[in-house]
C-alpha cells in the first residue's frame, strides 16, 4: 500500500518530483472523456413513454388504491399520445444517437408509430371496465393471492382494480420502442428484456380461468428465459468473431473475412432462436397458442400486435445492416422456417376449437408470410413487411376486442326465497369455444359484422388490408427470387380461407347450439372499446380500399441508418 501511495504522489504533476513518472523520466498521462453525443429530439418517444410508466408507478405508491385507476389511464393515455407526436415530429430523420446505440430513420420512425398507434388501443381495451350493468374488467382484483382464495374474492367484491397494469405495459411498450432501433446487439437486448418482463407478469392477471393465466404466464415466461439466453450467447459469439457489438462493424468484419467462420454462423443461428421466438415462428412457437388462450384477452391483443411489429423490426435491422454479407447463409435457413411456419399455422389452426387459439395459429401463420418480406433482401421487401405489419397489427386488436364482448351466460341456481330456483341470467366470462358463436350474427348483427371484416382481412380477401398487404409481400418476394415460398404462400391462404370463413358461417348461417337463455351474451361496452373496435375497422377497410397513401409512407420509410 506504501508503494501505491508514493507512486501516486510521484505524478507528472507534482512539483516535489520534477522528472515526474517511475525511475525519474518524464512523462505525460492524459485523461480525456469524450461524452457521447445524444439528440434527444431522436429519444423523445422513448423518453416520454418510459417517464409516463415512472409516474404510474408513483401514482401506484402515493394514491389510495380506490383512487388510482382514472390517473392511470389519464397517465397511460397521454403518455402514448405525446410519444406519437414526437415520432411524427422526427419525420425525415437519419441519425443515430446515444454513442451510436440508437438509430433513428425510416424504418424505425414507422415502426414507432404503428407500435405506438396499436399500444393506444390495447390500452383503450385494458382500460374497460364495462358499464353499471356488466362488468368488464379483464383483470384480477389481487393478483398476488392464490387464484380463488378469500383474499382475491374479498378484494372483487369491495370493487378494488388492478391498475399497476398500466405502467407495466407501458414499460413493455418502451422496450417495444427501442428494440427496432437498437444499433448494438446489447442495446437489442436490453430492449428485449424490458418488453418482455411486463409481459410475463401481466399474462397471469387474467380475472377469470385464474389458473389458466398463471400457467401461461410460467411457461411464457420460462421459455422467454431460454430464448434471451439463446440470443445473449449468439451475442457473446459474435462479439469474439467480430469485437464489437455495433451492427456496422459486424458488418464490415463479414465483409473484411468473407470466408465462412463457425463463430459468426453460430452466433448468427443463435440470435435467430431469440427474435424467432418472439415473433411466434415455427419451431419456436409452442408457446404462443397458450400464452393467448390463458392471458388476459386485452394483453392477448397487446402481445399479438405490438410484439410482432417490434420484434420483426429488430430483425430486419440485425438480418439487413448487421449480416448482409452473410444472406446467402441465413436465407435459406429462413426459406425453411417460412414454409414450416406457413403450414403448420395453417393446418393446425383447422383443427382448434377456442377462437383465441384459433387467432393464436393464425398469428403464427401470418409470421410466416410476413417472413417472406424479410427473405426478399430488397427496400421493396423492406416496405412491404412494414405495411403488412401495421395492416396485420389493426385486425389482430379489433378482432380480439370483440372476443372481450362475446360473453358466456351463467344461469342463476341460488334459492329465490319462494322455493324455487332463482332462474336468472348474469353474465360470466368470454364465450371462446367456436359453437358459443353460432347465431351471432343474429343476435348482435353489428358486432358479427365487425368480426367478419377481420376475418376477411386475415384470410386475404380483396378490399381489406390483409389482400393488400399480402399482394404487396409476395410480390417482393418474387422479386427477390423467393417464388417457391409464394406458392407455398398462395396454399397456405388457401387452406387458411377454410377456418377463417367457418368462423363467419357459423356467426351467420348456424342455429344457437344451447337453449334460449343459456347461450352466449353481446355485451354493450363503453366508449374505450367502442372507439378501438371501430378504429380498427376503418383502418382493416381503409388500408384495402385506399391503401396508396400508406404503401407510399413505407416506401419512403424503407432506408436504413449506420
Amino acid at each position: 500500500m506504501s508503494v501505491l501511495t508514493s507512486l501516486l504522489a510521484a505524478s507528472p504533476g507534482d512539483p516535489t518530483n520534477p522528472g515526474g513518472g517511475l525511475g525519474g523520466a518524464t512523462s505525460t498521462v492524459t485523461n480525456t472523456f469524450t461524452a457521447p453525443h445524444v439528440e434527444y429530439r431522436a429519444l423523445m418517444p422513448m423518453l416520454v413513454v418510459f417517464g409516463a410508466a415512472t409516474i404510474g408507478i408513483l401514482i401506484e405508491a402515493f394514491l389510495p388504491r380506490t383512487r388510482r385507476y382514472w390517473p392511470q389511464v389519464g397517465v397511460s393515455l397521454a403518455g402514448v399520445v405525446a410519444a406519437f407526436c414526437f415520432v411524427v415530429a422526427n419525420h425525415g430523420m437519419a441519425e443515430t444517437t446515444a454513442a451510436d446505440a440508437v438509430s433513428v430513420d425510416g424504418v424505425t420512425l414507422f415502426l414507432q408509430g404503428t407500435i405506438l398507434l396499436l399500444a393506444l388501443l390495447a390500452l383503450l381495451l385494458v382500460a374497460e371496465r364495462g358499464t353499471a350493468v356488466v362488468d368488464l374488467d379483464a383483470f384480477t382484483a389481487q393478483g398476488a393471492t392464490t387464484p380463488g382464495s378469500g383474499g382475491e374474492r374479498a378484494a372483487d367484491n369491495a370493487g378494488l382494480r388492478t391498475t399497476e397494469v398500466f405502467p407495466l405495459m407501458l414499460f413493455s411498450v418502451g422496450g417495444m420502442l427501442l428494440f427496432p432501433a437498437a444499433n448494438d446487439l446489447l442495446t437489442s437486448f436490453v430492449a428485449l428484456e424490458v418488453l418482455s418482463l411486463p409481459l410475463y407478469l401481466l399474462c397471469g392477471l387474467a380475472r377469470r380461468r385464474r389458473l389458466l393465466s398463471q400457467e401461461a404466464a410460467m411457461k411464457y415466461f420460462l421459455l422467454g428465459a431460454f430464448s434471451s439466453a439463446f440470443f445473449l450467447y449468439g451475442v457473446a459469439l459474435i462479439y469474439g468473431y467480430a469485437g464489437s457489438v455495433r451492427l456496422s462493424d459486424i458488418a464490415s468484419s463479414i465483409t473484411a473475412s468473407p470466408h465462412s467462420d463457425v463463430l459468426v454462423l453460430a452466433g448468427v443461428a443463435l440470435l435467430a432462436v431469440g427474435l424467432l421466438f418472439k415473433v411466434g415462428a415455427v419451431p419456436f412457437h409452442a408457446w404462443t397458442p397458450d400464452v393467448y388462450q390463458g392471458a388476459p384477452t386485452p394483453i392477448t391483443a397487446f402481445m399479438a400486435a405490438a410484439t410482432k411489429v417490434a420484434a420483426f423490426g429488430a430483425l430486419l435491422r440485425i438480418a439487413y445492416v448487421a449480416l448482409p454479407g452473410l444472406r446467402w447463409d441465413w436465407r435459406p435457413v429462413l426459406w425453411g422456417v417460412a414454409i414450416l411456419t406457413m403450414l403448420v399455422g395453417a393446418i393446425l389452426a383447422i383443427t382448434q376449437r377456442d377462437i383465441k387459439r384459433m387467432l393464436a395459429y393464425s398469428a403464427i401463420l401470418n409470421a410466416g408470410y410476413i417472413l417472406l418480406g424479410v427473405i426478399s433482401t430488397t427496400s421493396k421487401g423492406v416496405s412491404s413487411t412494414l405495411f403488412y405489419l401495421a395492416a396485420y397489427g389493426f385486425a389482430t386488436i379489433g378482432a380480439f376486442a370483440v372476443v372481450t364482448l362475446v360473453r358466456e351466460s351463467v344461469r342463476g341456481g341460488s334459492d329465490s326465497g319462494d322455493g324455487g330456483e332463482d332462474d336468472s341470467v348474469t353474465v360470466g366470462g368470454e364465450a371462446t369455444d367456436l359453437s358459443a358463436w353460432a347465431g351471432l350474427g343474429r343476435r348482435s348483427p353489428l358486432l358479427a359484422a365487425c368480426f367478419t371484416v377481420f376475418m376477411l382481412a386475415f384470410a386475404g380477401i380483396p378490399l381489406t388490408s390483409g389482400f393488400t398487404g399480402k399482394f404487396a409481400l409476395f410480390t417482393a418476394a418474387i422479386d427477390g427470387g423467393a417464388w417457391p415460398l409464394v406458392i407455398v404462400g398462395v396454399i397456405a391462404s388457401a387452406a387458411a380461407a377454410f377456418f377463417y370463413v367457418r368462423v363467419i358461417v357459423l356467426m351467420y348461417f348456424s342455429e344457437p347450439l344451447r337453449e334460449e337463455g343459456a347461450g352466449p351474451i353481446v355485451v354493450v361496452p363503453s366508449p374505450m372499446t367502442t372507439v378501438a373496435l371501430t378504429v380498427s375497422v376503418a383502418l382493416t377497410i381503409a388500408l384495402g380500399v385506399i391503401p396508396q397513401m400508406a404503401l407510399d409512407l413505407a416506401d419512403k420509410a424503407a432506408y436504413f441508418v449506420q
